[in-house]
């Protein structure tokens, strides 16, 4: 729950900021739930395995991608320059959201799995990549977030609202 609340008071604070175009509000984002992320290993976690696993993906996708752009040097729709395949914005965000997901759970990865669906959006209304730019970036971004996250073993509290109770879901691993 902590996760969550964290997650809706950055990005409260940043798309509040980030309303002037919709490219803005994708630019903000697209640092907001990789710092997000790291966030919670630092704040939630002892240790430092979380902070590790998150900047082993980070790299990872960022060298795919880059090496990527290097390579096929595609044209933006914009005309800005030869970098548009694959998305980095994407990239980077489908990676946090994957390292949310598997860290902590689909409570949590589901919300980030739409913000950065929602970057990928921006990306394409801003002129910036084309359909497959964006879902080439995804992918990378899940599959280095898959290969290099852990699920976190400390307990999980979830609210339970019914139509009959309420309560709270715990679980973990001892």
């Amino acid at each position: 729950m902590k996760h969550w609340i964290l997650l809706s008071l950055c990005l409260l604070s940043f798309v509040t900021q980030a309303k002037d175009s919709l490219e803005t509000s994708g630019d903000a984002l697209h640092y907001l739930l990789p710092a997000t992320a790291l966030g919670a290993t630092l704040f939630y976690e002892e240790g430092n395995e979380g902070s590790w696993q998150l900047i082993k993906a980070a790299v990872a996708g960022r060298v795919i991608t880059e090496g990527l752009k290097y390579a096929v040097e595609k044209e933006r729709p914009d005309g800005s320059g030869d970098d548009a395949f694959p998305s980095g914005h994407t990239a980077d965000t489908f990676m946090a959201a994957t390292f949310i997901h598997q860290r902590y759970g689909w409570e949590y990865g589901v919300p980030a799995y739409a913000l950065a669906s929602y970057v990928g959006y921006t990306r394409i209304e801003s002129d910036r990549h084309e359909i497959e730019d964006v879902l080439a970036g995804a992918a990378i971004g899940v599959l280095v977030g898959w290969y290099f996250t852990e699920p976190y073993e400390g307990v999980n509290i979830v609210p339970v609202v019914a139509d009959n109770h309420v309560g709270l879901y715990i679980s973990g691993r001892f």
